[in-house]
């Protein structure tokens, strides 16, 4: 039996390596990760062209995964360092790599990632198209949009983000009703400015269908853009965030009728207690589909921090449904990250997606934090490392501030409430001067 995509062959009722590799990886039954994926719930992006790839599962009912931004731009544009982040991330537990690059031939840092690298990778075609044409902005047709995606396709890209929502009635309404931060996905402005310069509709909108038969070609999920996410609190919830949310339902279920697999992307900023509200407005609308969210960032004023105010909002978003974290560095907002802000942006993601892991129950999600709290009674210093998610950066702390009693730290000493309660059951005396 022959196939066109992981949607069309879990549809046939055939099981994929890729759906065997998900399955052993999630301790799911293959059956329930075909199943899943027919229904659209669980996207396994695996372009047929990424040779090297460790297919990875998308789903709320799955491990909640992280992808990381990485690509050069005109003011920082050392490919080797961005080379670097990459393996750098990959090692930290990065599940995708999404390259944003826009500066230079930006096909050699995309077919490095496709040839090498085993995690999912991500770009968005509307950043390269006037590199990729040479064309300012205005002067791109709806062809050169299109010629971009294949070529995409054809390097081997797993999922492409299209802001296919925004259209022509955006623009009537965003200058008609005012916004307080406008638009700040940086693909969606780029959509609306060149709607607003030509006239014409948004072309990723207008050739759906076309791209639909691209992606099917190459089997590359479309992650429908949210090019109208709030970008501050006050426009959380607002007109065009949800009428863009109910069109990427639409256009869901038109990709899923020919067979392509869909992703959905989420806000943005919203007040923590909007969060959970979101997650099931967009399961709802969006009829299940993956969820794949960029934070939320739950407070405006911590510039340098949200790496931290992004993991506040994605564990709740996690734990409500979101299926997929786009990690959120200290330098959002402020420059290109470098290889430090990578590592905390990614593991403040990796702990929100723990925690809501442990909280929506998936299997085995809990079993490293059982074992730290019995190595945390023993005091038993190497498995607590052993268990830690980032065990070298553990044993460096405790080793710079090493404590006067071995088997304590530098905080308690004697003091030690684990001490005292072991030797105490014991029946030894706890001994503090």
């Amino acid at each position: 039996m022959t196939y066109t995509t992981q949607m069309d062959a879990a549809r046939q009722g055939i099981v994929t390596k890729e759906m065997e590799a998900v399955a052993a990886y999630e301790n799911r039954d293959v059956e329930d990760i075909r199943r899943w994926v027919a229904e659209g719930k669980v996207a396994i992006p695996a372009n047929k062209n990424h040779k090297c790839i460790k297919p990875t599962g998308i789903g709320s009912m799955l491990k909640t995964k992280i992808n990381v931004n990485l690509g050069v731009s005109k003011d920082v544009s050392d490919l080797d360092e961005e080379l670097k982040k990459v393996q750098y991330a990959v090692d930290l537990g990065g599940d995708a790599i999404m390259d944003l690059s826009t500066h230079g031939d930006t096909k050699i840092f995309r077919r490095k990632l496709t040839s090498e690298c085993p995690a999912m990778i991500g770009t968005v075609p509307i950043y390269d198209s006037v590199i990729y044409h040479q064309k300012d902005l205005g002067e791109l047709t709806a062809e050169d949009f299109l010629e971009v995606i294949r070529a995409h396709a054809e390097d081997g890209v797993d999922f492409v983000t299209l802001h296919c929502g925004l259209t022509r009635r955006t623009v009537e309404q965003l200058k008609r009703f005012g916004r307080r931060t406008n638009i700040v996905s940086r693909g969606g402005s780029l959509i609306f400015a060149w709607m607003s310069m030509t006239g014409n509709e948004n072309p990723f909108f207008e050739y759906y269908d076309e791209i639909l038969d691209i992606c099917r070609e190459y089997d590359v999920t479309i992650s429908l853009g949210d090019g109208a996410r709030p970008g501050c609190l006050a426009d959380a919830g607002d007109l065009l965030q949800i009428e863009e949310l109910v069109r990427l339902g639409e256009l869901t279920q038109r990709a899923w009728e020919k067979d392509v697999q869909v992703m959905v992307e989420g806000p943005g900023h919203v007040p923590l207690d909007q969060v959970r509200s979101n997650m099931e407005i967009q399961q709802s609308i969006c009829h299940g589909a993956p969820f794949y969210v960029l934070g939320p960032i739950v407070t405006d004023i911590a510039p340098g921090y949200d790496h931290i105010t992004s993991a506040i909002g994605g564990a709740v978003a996690a734990a409500s449904g979101a299926a997929f974290l786009c990690y959120v560095t200290p330098a959002e907002h402020l420059a290109l990250p470098n290889a430090d802000d990578v590592k905390q942006g990614i593991m403040a993601s990796k702990i929100a997606a723990h925690a809501a892991d442990i909280a929506k129950k998936i299997p085995g999600a809990r079993d490293a934090d059982d074992r730290m709290g019995a190595a945390r009674r023993e005091l038993d210093w190497d498995k607590m490392f052993e268990n830690a998610m980032d065990p070298e950066h553990a044993k460096r702390v405790r080793d710079e501030r090493a404590p006067e009693v071995e088997e304590t730290c530098s905080m308690c000493g004697k003091f030690c409430a684990v001490r005292s309660m072991n030797k105490a059951l014991s029946g030894e005396d706890v001994d503090i001067l």
